[in-house]
């Protein structure tokens, strides 16, 4: 895998992929080839027992010098406090993330807080990793708050994936270049 440069600014990417495809797995090796310093954005909150364990099993693989920002809502705050020349930052998920905002009591939260990371990110320095689920290509769940999420999700990949400089869609763990440089 060729690395890119965290000397360049602003090199921007979305790694997509399906439960358990490798998608997560393949951001870490990406940020850890560069071998520079990693602030890892983690947007899940532990609210049962399972998700518990999935985060145990992601901190179980992320090197111990990497550093750890928990924030479940304010992304794009967060991406500008971190983002720098030299530096990559990796953001896991993008869908933990949405789920969080479409949950928010604020109803008008998730339109403000989408609308400022896809005004932010492309102004920030550095190595941007961006890691969400692909959950559009099956049925059309039933429940209008499953409806409303697999909408969001697919909007704002459509979104993110213009403005980023690499799409990465990732099954059985293999990599698929969508756009920008190969690996």
């Amino acid at each position: 895998m060729k690395g890119i440069s965290v000397a360049e600014p602003g090199f921007h990417e979305l790694v997509l992929g399906g439960a358990r495809s490798g998608k997560s797995r393949l951001a870490e090796r990406l940020v850890t080839a560069d071998g520079g310093l990693v602030t890892y954005i983690a947007t899940a909150t532990a609210q049962d027992e399972e998700m518990t364990e999935r985060i145990r099993h992601h901190q179980g693989r992320r090197p111990p010098y990497w550093t750890l920002v928990e924030e479940p809502l304010a992304l794009a705050r967060v991406l500008q406090a971190h983002a720098a020349p030299g530096h990559c930052v990796l953001v896991d998920c993008l869908t933990l993330w949405l789920t969080n905002l479409l949950l928010c009591e604020d109803t008008r939260r998730l339109e403000r807080e989408k609308t400022a990371l896809l005004e932010t990110l492309p102004l920030l320095p550095g190595r941007i990793v961006l890691v969400s689920n692909e959950v559009g290509q099956g049925i059309v769940p039933l429940g209008e708050l499953s409806r409303r999420f697999v909408d969001e999700a697919g909007w704002l990949h459509q979104a993110l994936a213009e403005v980023c400089d690499r799409v990465i869609f990732t099954i059985a763990g293999l990599p698929q270049i969508l756009k920008g440089p190969s690996l």
